[in-house]
């Protein structure tokens, strides 16, 4: 098999790799000749099921396997891939290829970076002077003694400047596991039933901010945490389809929330959906839409979830990428967060996250 790919965007896959990194330690990576996947499967916590559109990322992308559609999967340490990353920010180019060494396989990410290309000035004589100068062709001539020449070539800084600066080529090695398509082909996304909202959520690093406000005003009173319990302070999540979203800390002794408004409610495409307009006029979200208002003060019409507040500030990281996230809301069972980013500029494809976040009983 063979794998090998020039990154064209090294600092969008960086925050993206470190979005999944404050999740889990272990993505499975899924690289075939349509696209590539990164899912994370913590043992607690939020599910990533991700799609990167190969454009979205890299340059050149060359892919090879025995597999249908040209398939390798590999278990990738994120934390690795995120260091060698960080230090490509200011390469001039970067390339990531499938390898081997002493039969342990590697991503080997190569990432060329410039150097000024500067030159030491010889040590000074006794007499404070250079016993040595270089003319504009590289040529030397010695001084020493008496007949010490002391007409110099002056040159201007340009001389120095249209230097070419000298490349510098560095190597970083992550170690993989591949994975047989037997060992994966079991795994596949959650199901979860029908949602009742589907909204968009304002600025991710927005929400963030205030999440985790909350998050350390319940761990401050220890009045989100339950006695014994490893899991954090729990966040409630709701929202409606009047454009209306709510985040609460409700405990015995502490009640605050935040509330926005005139958020969208993405109209639902009949086309794919199950029964067509019939299937619509069925769906949970469209009897839901009868209910509460857009003032948000209606206590009808709202589907809640409760969250981690730790693991949900860490979902919200992936707010640096920007894009446009949808929530979709089942009551008391989970909350999918649909994360579009790209696809704005001509021939760079769309990249979807998808996270799941079961819900906690109340």
């Amino acid at each position: 098999m063979r794998f090998k790919a020039s990154i064209q965007n090294i600092h969008t896959f960086n925050k993206f790799v470190a979005s999944l990194a404050s999740l889990g330690h272990i993505a499975w990576v899924k690289l075939n000749s349509k696209a590539v996947h990164f899912t994370v499967i913590p043992e607690q916590g939020t599910q990533v099921w991700s799609v990167l559109s190969i454009d979205s990322i890299f340059e050149t992308y060359t892919i090879q396997s025995a597999s249908e559609d040209n398939t390798i999967n590999l278990e990738v340490p994120l934390a690795p891939l995120q260091r060698a990353l960080k230090s490509a920010q200011n390469a001039i180019a970067a390339n990531i290829r499938l390898t081997k060494k002493d039969g342990i396989p590697l991503l080997s990410l190569t990432i060329t970076t410039l150097a000024m290309n500067t030159s030491s000035a010889p040590p000074p004589t006794s007499s404070g002077f250079h016993n040595r100068r270089e003319n504009g062709f590289g040529d030397t001539e010695d001084h020493t003694g008496d007949g010490f020449d002391d007409h110099f070539r002056e040159e201007t800084a340009d001389f120095f400047s249209s230097r070419p600066d000298r490349e510098t080529t560095v190597t970083q090695d992550i170690p993989v596991r591949v994975l047989a398509p037997a060992s994966v082909e079991g795994l596949h996304e959650p199901r979860s039933r029908e949602p009742e909202v589907h909204i968009v959520l304002p600025n991710l690093m927005q929400l963030k901010s205030i999440s985790d406000r909350f998050t350390r005003l319940a761990l401050s009173t220890k009045a989100g945490t339950r006695p014994g319990g490893n899991s954090g302070p729990k966040l409630e999540l709701s929202g409606n389809m009047h454009g209306c979203l709510r985040l609460s800390l409700n405990t015995d002794s502490l009640h605050v929330s935040s509330l926005w408004t005139n958020l969208e409610n993405p109209e639902l495409d009949p086309g794919q959906m199950a029964g067509g307009e019939e299937g619509l006029a069925n769906h949970p979200s469209t009897r839901m839409k009868m209910l509460g208002d857009a003032t948000g003060q209606s206590e009808e019409g709202w589907s809640t979830v409760r969250v981690d507040g730790k693991d949900w500030g860490r979902v919200l990281s992936v707010g640096r990428l920007g894009g446009r996230v949808i929530a979709c809301f089942s009551h008391d069972h989970a909350i999918v967060l649909y994360v579009y980013t790209g696809g704005d500029e001509d021939g760079v494809g769309e990249t979807v996250l998808t996270y799941y976040i079961s819900s906690y009983s109340a």
